[in-house]
């Protein structure tokens, strides 16, 4: 266990500094949103991590020995160790970002997917939720709990449409089906012991830091590699892109201004098919860091059999988060692949230390019922 703990209070810290629990910090979008909250001076951090294989410390190094962040390597289905943590912390925000999070692993093996992002959510909810109750009304009143999910929860879109705040539910792989088992468990802690909750739906993030099984850095990494970009299918399928910088400040507007009880959809309005993604990657490599040959990169695609139940699109209204609280994405998709790509060159060290940096394509099992 390993607790970067001080035992007084730092200088920097005001009186008026928020103490925010971060789960799942050491990950993609949790170590964004760490970095982002400590770059503020409103906010003290307690980032508590499993340290799985997308959990990655050195996403962490320029806040490791700030005064205001903490960390404690942990698993979220251990009530004891997040019962410890809340009593020492007293967190007045909880944001949950600690889930296992990539559909392909999902599918050739669910049962760590149930285990963490169900079991481990109804964990926190009971801790959290014994916490929340032994607090004085004031801190009870300004208390949140903001539980961070997914557009995949609500299935696949047709050609035409949005998911919004009221769309129905109908996840379609083990990873959303779970996802959406956490969701549901939040909304009831809300509805039935009246625990102050909000909950935010995102589309597909992309930035630095990302683990290189994702698409985006899976991309650069083959392109480096001089290795086939596989495309599943025939590469129609449709995702809403949001640059992960974009996305942890619409978080710090929902737990800062969000209505209790309220669900809120994040997407970054760049709707675009899996191809044009790849290609967008092998024109920015191509523009920053050529192929020694002269070729493009595009020359490097290779279509492989698509996933089971592969969700044909995604697209998120983000209207309600837009409106009620003036959130907008400042990244368009061009200047964040263009930032991220340049991100992936100059951090060679980071994604080749990474648990996993093979870039084989999971989730092709054809055995699933």
């Amino acid at each position: 266990m390993s607790d970067q703990a001080v035992t007084r209070k730092p200088a920097d810290v005001s009186d008026k500094s928020r103490r925010i629990l971060v789960t799942g910090g050491a990950g993609f979008i949790g170590s964004a949103l760490v970095r982002h909250l400590i770059a503020n001076r409103r906010y003290e951090v307690f980032n508590v991590d499993k340290l799985t294989y997308a959990g990655n410390l050195q996403s962490l190094g320029s806040v490791v020995a700030h005064p205001r962040y903490r960390f404690r390597q942990a698993d979220i289905c251990d009530a004891g160790a997040m019962r410890a943590v809340l009593s020492e912390f007293r967190p007045e925000i909880v944001t949950h970002l600690a889930a296992e999070t990539h559909v392909d692993r999902s599918i050739d093996g669910p049962a760590d997917f149930i285990q963490t992002n169900i079991v481990g959510t109804y964990t926190l909810l009971s801790e959290v939720l014994s916490y929340w109750q032994k607090l004085g009304p004031a801190e009870r009143g300004t208390f949140r709990f903001h539980h961070i999910s997914t557009d995949e929860v609500f299935g696949s879109l047709g050609e035409e449409g949005h998911f919004s705040e009221v769309t129905a539910y109908d996840p379609r792989s083990p990873y959303s089906a779970s996802k959406a088992s956490s969701d549901h468990l939040v909304r009831a802690w809300h509805h039935t012991f009246g625990l102050p909750v909000l909950l935010t739906n995102c589309s597909n993030n992309y930035g630095p830091y990302q683990f290189p099984e994702k698409l985006i850095p899976l991309m650069i990494i083959k392109c480096l590699k001089g290795e086939p970009l596989p495309v599943y299918g025939n590469g129609s399928n449709i995702r809403d892109w949001l640059f992960v910088d974009d996305h942890v400040k619409a978080l710090e507007r929902v737990f800062e201004k969000g209505e209790v009880g309220q669900t809120y959809v994040i997407g970054g309005r760049a709707e675009k098919k899996n191809i044009d993604v790849v290609q967008q990657v092998c024109d920015c490599m191509d523009q920053i860091k050529p192929r020694p040959d002269g070729r493009s990169y595009r020359d490097q695609i290779a279509f492989v059999d698509d996933r089971p139940g592969h969700d044909q699109r995604y697209a998120i209204d983000p209207k309600r988060l837009e409106q009620d609280l003036g959130w907008k994405p400042e990244e368009s998709f061009e200047t964040g692949i263009a930032a991220t790509v340049r991100w992936y060159l100059k951090n060679e060290a980071w994604w080749r230390n990474c648990a996993d940096g093979s870039g084989k394509r999971l989730g092709l099992a054809q055995s699933v019922g």
